[in-house]
């Protein structure tokens, strides 16, 4: 391990022992405080450090603190969602009041650019988001600003986040008629995600490997042929953060492209389809002849990279 490599897991640690030791997770100046220091540390770009590499005690710590993460960022949402459903109007003109929401807007972007780009100007009339939670932000930013005429499904265990959700949304005439939520467990859902043209993963649903792959072939086994399946990821030190989506991961699908941003938008996004031509959008996606190619993009600040088959004319 590098001395670079060192400063930064010693830090991490020191972060999680402090964050580990708070009475609650719920938002407060000293929680606020930790994470803002612990997102500041992981956020830059370092793809030369492979956390997944790292020694056992060090996976156990970034395990422990990823579920830590997941539950602060939960009690953050409801915190502010429940705020914004005590406006008068409609709420979805505050959003700007929850800290990140300018994260979600570029995020937003991010991923409707690389939808319009691998389906080939086909418009997706049914969208999932799996792991909605209390403030839906990506399906509210996208419905809002990207795909005005979609109709979009959000799953969530959580009876109380889907209450919250579905209030905060309710005052929105158009946004309203087009949201809907289900209270139910994704590995319980079978036959209407073959409905869904798109299908996105949210970062915290499986938040380790074994639970994220078994999603996965889930949703391999019931999404339609040519269906687009969307998750997030992380890259670099962000990996401490979130779990890592590994395109090995996703046995059964094409992976098109993995976005890594290089700003402060902290998850990636890979972009798959479900492998077969039955019917569906397959037909529609942007065919991806490159075996692999890494870019930046200055215009939207993150890394690329496409994988796919190399045709023989270019072998």
């Amino acid at each position: 391990m590098s001395c670079q490599e060192e400063q930064l897991v010693k830090t991490i640690c020191d972060l999680y022992e402090k964050i580990s030791n708070l009475e609650s997770l719920k938002p407060s100046q000293d929680v606020n405080i930790l994470f803002t220091q612990l997102v500041a540390t992981c956020i830059p770009p370092n793809p030369n450090i492979d956390v997944t590499k790292m020694c056992e005690s060090v996976q156990e710590i970034r395990q422990k603190l990823i579920k830590i993460c997941g539950v602060a960022e939960g009690y953050l949402e409801h915190h502010f969602s429940s705020i914004l459903t005590s406006f008068q109007d409609n709420p979805l003109n505050h959003l700007n009041i929850f800290p990140y929401y300018n994260n979600y807007l570029k995020l937003g972007k991010l991923e409707f650019d690389l939808l319009t780009q691998s389906l080939n100007g086909f418009v997706p009339k049914n969208i999932a988001f799996i792991g909605s939670g209390p403030l839906p932000l990506t399906s509210i930013v996208l419905a809002s600003f990207h795909l005005k005429d979609t109709i979009f499904h959000n799953f969530d265990i959580d009876p109380s986040a889907n209450s919250l959700a579905s209030l905060l949304v309710s005052s929105d005439q158009d946004i309203s008629q087009r949201m809907f939520f289900h209270t139910v467990d994704i590995m319980d859902v079978t036959e209407s995600l073959k409905s869904f043209d798109v299908v996105f993963l949210a970062a915290l649903v499986g938040m380790d490997k074994v639970e994220k792959v078994k999603v996965i072939e889930h949703l391999h086994k019931y999404m339609a042929p040519g269906a687009v399946l969307m998750l997030r990821s992380a890259n670099g030190p962000r990996g401490f953060l979130y779990p890592i989506v590994e395109p090995c991961d996703l046995q059964g699908f094409e992976v098109l492209s993995v976005y890594h941003p290089i700003d402060d938008v902290i998850n990636s996004v890979v972009v798959s389809k479900k492998l077969g031509n039955v019917g569906g959008i397959s037909c529609l996606l942007k065919p991806c002849n490159c075996s692999k190619i890494h870019a930046i993009m200055n215009k939207n600040m993150m890394m690329i990279e496409e994988f796919g088959a190399m045709e023989e004319q270019f072998s």
